[in-house]
């Protein structure tokens, strides 16, 4: 069963993040990432920018299912 501080661990090595948590069951994850290089990017761009980090764990089977919230900072303190 995959350990959603992996997925942290995995997303954290291919993109700078201001904020990262991930939650799940084992099976099904859901991702806030927060971004300062998600800055001029639109949301489905973002979302292929950590689906191509995560790309061959998706390949591969061992991660099914991902949903995410992609925030720039400045986006992140807006919500706060």
């Amino acid at each position: 069963m995959l350990d959603p501080k992996q997925i942290e661990t995995w997303i954290a090595a291919g993109l700078s993040c201001e904020r990262l948590s991930v939650e799940g069951d084992g099976q099904h994850f859901e991702a806030v990432i927060v971004s300062s290089e998600f800055a001029g990017l639109n949301r489905v761009k973002r979302q292929q920018r950590v689906n191509a980090i995560l790309k061959a764990r998706f390949d591969s089977g061992e991660l099914h299912a991902l949903s995410m919230k992609t925030l720039t900072p400045e986006e992140w303190s807006a919500n706060g």
